[in-house]
């Protein structure tokens, strides 16, 4: 098992254990350091983390909750296979909710109010940093970066809620984007359509910020049958 990319827990509260063991895992398991289809080890994880094999135990509950492990019988837990059924789910309902919520925030963008102000230089400084990832090829980088451009918009609805959801959903997601960004110019399009739904939103324009953002998600899932032939062995249907 693969365990490069894990440090141990240094943790004062005993009790957050089992879920910064599971932030640690899960963030290995979405950026597909830990593959689908891999066995997991609880003794082997408990002494890279430096913990007990119980805040382990925590984490995998958590995982198996999300649908991100299971447990086979006599052999141990096993990180899931991508199921295309959830992620097609899953971004059903993350883009009928991030396309109502751009829309609420284009109708209601205020050039002069200073929230809105340092929403404007953060996003265009997460562009440039996205558009320097993109040339050097750093994914994971990247999705970070596109997760909190979408992110900063989200937060100005002030809605927990809507936050919490398009999160969960981003977690079946994500494994599916992070094989998405090894496609052909596929980082270099994520950065122009992101533009274009800037200028839409500073100006107020609520019908071309969702066309926009339609054609953002479509053009993602477009590359979907593409992905799944790459990457066969890791996909379940």
């Amino acid at each position: 098992m693969s365990i490069l990319g894990l440090n141990s827990i240094s943790s004062p509260n005993r009790k957050t254990l089992g879920k910064v063991a599971y932030d640690k895992i899960r963030e290995e398991i979405i950026t597909l350091n830990f593959k689908p289809g891999q066995m997991l080890s609880e003794s082997e994880l408990a002494s890279v983390l430096g913990v007990s094999r119980t805040p382990i135990r925590e984490a995998f509950l958590m995982l198996l909750q999300e649908e991100l492990l299971e447990i086979l019988p006599q052999r141990g837990a096993r990180i899931a296979l991508i199921s295309v059924k959830k992620v097609e789910e899953a971004r059903f309902v993350r883009e009928s909710l991030e396309i109502s919520a751009f829309k609420s925030v284009a109708r209601n963008w205020n050039a002069d109010d200073l929230r809105y102000k340092e929403i404007q230089e953060k996003a265009f400084e997460l562009i440039g940093k996205q558009q320097k990832a993109a040339s050097k090829g750093e994914n994971i980088e990247f999705l970070q970066l596109d997760e909190t451009f979408h992110q900063i918009f989200l937060e100005l609805l002030e809605n927990q809620t809507l936050i919490s959801v398009v999160s969960q959903m981003r977690g079946h997601l994500n494994r599916m984007r992070y094989l998405e960004l090894k496609t052909p110019n596929h980082m270099e399009n994520v950065v122009s359509q992101h533009q274009s739904i800037l200028k839409a939103i500073f100006s107020n324009n609520e019908e071309e910020t969702e066309k926009l953002l339609r054609h953002h998600f479509s053009h993602k899932k477009d590359e979907l049958p593409q992905v799944i032939e790459m990457y066969s062995d890791y996909f379940i249907s």
